[in-house]
């Protein structure tokens, strides 16, 4: 007669089926907390795979605007700065012809004039980290103002001959359906200014001109520049203005990346919540299934090891 062993292949089976699901378990636990996230693969966030990619996707968006935005806000910033320098030439233009009038002495004003429009091109000709044409209206590898000399702007038939920039504005998406423009143009802010100064030098130019070559103003000059006084302030005031706008672009940027910023902390924040593995939680879990794995497998052992000899009474000796 055989001793057979008390359990049978079906309780093995399962027996061994256990082991592999605690396993397993143990296996899933022990990557969750070696790599930080919850699976690897978007099938093991099971039920939040959609919302988990969505998210994703979402926040790649977020961070192309905010790339986008930060250099539009640096190019704004730089304009500002140069805008600001555009208007002041604009305002020493009127100060200059100002004086001249007020003193009675225009010696000097042609100096300041010539200055004043070497400046002026400088900026508007000006370029960005890349070497575009800032105010170059979407003609980025073309000066926007053409001459180079005041003798050259005043051989044209009006100043805004002088300028070649095209008429596209810059504009940025800061976020789905939402654009800022933030682009000026050479022409739009430099043709007053060119203008005036093309007026003052060509009247220099004429019979009645030649400021540096007196002390005292005549009654034409006087008049002229009298009239000049105004048409300065014009400009001036309109510098003033297209700088303030600049400004209202600069800070809607700003505003937007503000926004950006905190539309990123929150995706990743959602992104985090799915896909980062709690630590705490997982710890518990990699005990638990420690503890079910080292159960099922003494429990396999033990079945293994059992016989019918296990539950056979003790054999007693008679004296």
């Amino acid at each position: 007669m055989s001793i057979d062993r008390v359990s049978t292949a079906q309780q093995s089976a399962y027996m061994l089926n256990q082991i592999n699901q605690a396993s397993t378990a143990l296996t899933t636990t022990n990557d969750q907390i070696a790599s930080g996230k919850v699976a690897t693969t978007y099938a093991g966030f099971g039920n939040q795979t959609q919302t988990l990619q969505a998210t994703i996707s979402a926040s790649a968006r977020n961070d192309a605007y905010t790339t986008a935005t930060t250099l539009a806000t640096t190019q704004a910033d730089l304009q500002d700065t140069q805008l600001t320098s555009l208007s002041s030439l604009a305002t020493q233009l009127q100060t200059a012809v100002s004086s001249a009038v007020a003193n009675n002495d225009p010696s000097t004003l042609m100096t300041q004039v010539s200055s004043i429009f070497d400046q002026a091109t400088a900026i508007l000709n000006s370029k960005d980290a890349n070497g575009n044409y800032i105010y170059g209206g979407g003609k980025d590898d073309t000066a926007p103002v053409t001459v180079s000399s005041l003798s050259g702007l005043m051989g044209l038939s009006s100043a805004s001959d002088a300028f070649a920039n095209g008429n596209n504005l810059k504009s940025v998406q800061v976020a789905d359906g939402q654009s800022i423009t933030y682009g000026v143009t050479a022409s739009s802010v430099g043709t007053g200014l060119l203008q005036e100064i093309q007026n003052i030098a060509n009247f220099d130019a004429g019979s009645s001109g030649n400021f540096s070559g007196t002390t005292t103003l005549t009654d034409a000059q006087n008049t002229f520049l009298t009239g000049e006084i105004s048409s300065t302030g014009t400009v001036a005031n309109a510098l003033n203005n297209a700088t303030a706008q600049n400004g209202y672009a600069y800070t809607a940027l700003q505003n937007a990346s503000a926004q950006q910023t905190s539309m990123s902390t929150l995706y990743s924040g959602f992104i985090s919540n799915i896909q980062d593995t709690n630590m705490a939680t997982a710890a518990t879990q990699l005990s638990l299934n420690q503890t079910a794995l080292q159960a099922a497998l003494q429990v396999t052992s033990t079945l293994n090891q059992l016989t019918l000899l296990n539950y056979l009474p003790a054999a007693t000796t008679t004296g």
